[in-house]
Formats: structure tokens, sequence, C-alpha cells
């Protein structure tokens, strides 16, 4: 039964009429407006990860025992010195931190960035997918809508000859 909710129908959309139509217009607008909110929180986790990969290229062993800020926040920053360069301690989500050596956490974030740039181009498409199934829609409503115009048209043109 589980199977049999998570297929999706298809529907003829000629076959709808222009209420129908606005309402599917509807839905897609809504769910476009998710599908690009949720790229745009996966481009911004995918420059944080750059980010970090960035942040550990400039650790050095000349960096060692030096003051340097530290960010606990996007707006808080410490000071504080780097006792070891040699391991960094990373944000492994959810609030949890592990210290790795700074070849393995440049290697997790690269994984990160990978699997996040699939995720994207999966949802590229699913975008492109539903922008041209929301133009299809459109075009249909406004063939639709020209038609009744044309119907009430002719209809007032019989009863003004009768």
């Amino acid at each position: 039964m589980a199977s049999a909710e998570g297929q999706q129908q298809t529907i003829d959309v000629a076959d709808l009429d222009v209420p129908q139509l606005q309402d599917v217009r509807q839905q897609l607008e809504q769910e476009l407006k998710h599908l690009t909110s949720s790229f745009g929180q996966l481009k911004g986790a995918q420059a944080k990860f750059k980010s970090c990969i960035e942040s550990l290229q400039s650790i050095t062993p000349a960096s060692t025992d030096k003051t340097s800020l530290i960010p606990l926040t996007p707006s808080l920053y410490v000071s504080g010195k780097l006792s070891d360069a040699d391991k960094v301690i990373v944000d492994v989500g959810t609030g949890y931190y592990v210290e790795k050596p700074i070849a393995a956490a440049r290697k997790m974030y690269e994984e990160k960035i990978s699997f996040v740039t699939k995720n994207l181009e999966q949802l590229q498409e699913t975008i492109q997918k539903k922008q041209d199934n929301m133009r299809v829609v459109s075009d249909v409503m406004k063939v639709k809508m020209m038609q009744s115009q044309r119907a009430g048209a002719s209809v007032g043109e019989s009863t003004v000859q009768a």
C-alpha cells in the first residue's frame, strides 16, 4: 500500500478545466518556491564547506602558538592559539565535533562538497522539470481562456442577431 502512495499520477492537462489548471499552477508555484529555497540552502552549505577547506589550507606549522581569532558563530569570535598544526576540530553535524588530522578533515569536506554538488544537480533537474510543467500548464490555461472568451463572444453575437 505504501508503494502505491509514493507513485505519482500523470494527468493530461488538456483534459482539465481552467479552475483545475489554476490549482495545478498554484501547486507548481509552491513546489518551485520550496525547491528554489532548498537549492539556495544547499548552495550555502556548499560555500561553507569550501570555506572550511580554504581555512584548512591556511594552517601551517608556522601557525603554531600564534594568536588568532576563532569563530564560535558567524558573528562571534574569540582569541585563541593553535597548539597543534597537524590536527583540527571539525563540525561533523548536529553539534558534534571531532578532532581529525588536516588531511582527513580536508577529505571529509571534499566528500561533503561532492555529495552536496550531486544533490544540487539533481535538484536543478527537478526545478527545470517543474518550470517546464509550469509553462505547459500556463500555455494550456491561456488557450482554454481564449476558447471560453471566443465561445462567450459567439453566444453574444447569436443573441444580438436574434
